[in-house]
């Protein structure tokens, strides 16, 4: 039912909304989302665990990734730089050398190589059917 105002002669009926109420309820739920925020932890992503291989292979091949992003092939001791079309072809001709699944591809990337210059490595290596592809890493101390 709409409000009504007397002044003088005749009754006016006023059409405007309160809006009073409204904002407090905004307030309200302002002042709820601003103590609760806080409180919700950021999601955490739960890795998967895998276990040790079975028989670590015999011969590692590592491909180096520099901080400049030059790459650097190393295999038996000798280490030759490289470009990245020619990654696939180089791992998959040492790996051929190896006996059948004795032999893995290490990439091991410096902390401030951009994660596209990895894939991309690992992308020449996919495209040139080599087996047994991982990654270096630190452990903490």
């Amino acid at each position: 039912m709409p409000a009504t105002v007397s002044r003088g002669r005749g009754r006016r009926t006023i059409s405007e909304i309160n809006m009073v109420p409204f904002i407090d309820v905004m307030l309200v739920l302002l002042i709820i989302f601003m103590v609760t925020a806080p409180l919700i932890a950021p999601s955490m992503i739960k890795l998967p665990v895998v276990d040790k291989g079975a028989q670590p292979p015999r011969q590692i091949i590592e491909i180096l990734i520099n901080k400049d992003e030059s790459l650097q092939f190393k295999n038996a001791g000798s280490s030759v730089p490289v470009a990245i079309e020619q990654v696939g072809e180089m791992a998959k001709k040492a790996q051929a050398t190896a006996p059948a699944g004795d032999s893995a591809v290490l990439i091991s990337a410096d902390g401030a190589v951009k994660y596209e210059t990895v894939v991309k490595v690992m992308n020449q290596l996919k495209r040139s059917d080599v087996d047994r592809v991982g990654l270096s890493v630190s452990t903490k101390k």
